[in-house]
């Protein structure tokens, strides 16, 4: 199995530490964050494809082709324009269903095992913090039903953590846009979701980096990892 992960944009809200290297490579623990997300990732991953962008030369160099036993494969995204833009830049590197992540999450390997077992699937997480995420609304099955960007009226219920399992039949489905700009990923699952089953996970273990002040937080979410 394939996992896509997206690490082409810059972080602009980590401020400085991203002026010489791009967020997936800000050191956390000794390690960059993205080789920690590798390292965690299931073993029946057995080809990482990198979406890059932002100063890629950084992630190639490090990462190469091959690494920890794994191949490394590489994408560039120069117009960002979106989360769904960037899966359908590796249309032809996937084979049958694949997993995706984001590039600045980190997620316990348990959900990642998890999700894979699944033809579709998204993962979410409760919060009472929903505000600062994406909505996810499910129906009695599980399944998912809709996606609702921010800005939302509702702070607390499921969102969506940007981990998922796709495959093939997404690229059958037209992007749907989300901005001027921007296609969204889990938009268009939705709209795949009035055809198919999306199954829905919801998980108790993910953190979203969203600025310097979090680089403390993901230390010792490695560490509990670690320690289980």
């Amino acid at each position: 199995m394939q996992c896509v992960i997206l690490v082409a944009g810059r972080g602009t809200r980590m401020g400085a530490l991203t002026n010489d290297v791009p967020k997936p490579m800000i050191p956390i623990l000794g390690l960059p964050l993205l080789a920690h997300k590798i390292n965690m990732l299931p073993k029946i991953i057995e080809e990482i494809v990198l979406v890059v962008g932002y100063k890629k030369e950084n992630i190639i160099q490090y990462f190469g082709t091959q690494w920890n036993g794994r191949t490394i494969t590489y994408v560039e995204q120069t117009d960002l324009n979106g989360t769904a833009g960037a899966i359908h830049l590796v249309k032809d590197k996937v084979r049958g269903k694949f997993l995706v992540t984001m590039g600045d999450d980190l997620y316990s390997p348990d959900d990642m095992i998890k999700i894979s077992q699944h033809s579709l699937a998204l993962l979410s997480y409760y919060t009472r913090n929903a505000s600062q995420f994406g909505l996810v609304t499910i129906n009695e099955q599980h399944n998912l039903l809709a996606v609702v960007e921010r800005p939302h009226a509702l702070g607390e219920g499921l969102v969506n953590t940007g981990a998922y399992v796709l495959n093939e039949d997404f690229f059958k489905y037209p992007p749907v846009k989300i901005s001027e700009t921007e296609y969204g990923l889990p938009q268009t699952l939705v709209a795949m979701g009035q055809d198919r089953p999306i199954r829905v996970e919801v998980t108790k273990t993910w953190l979203p980096i969203n600025s310097p002040d979090y680089l403390i937080l993901a230390e010792r979410f490695l560490l509990a990892l670690e320690s289980r």
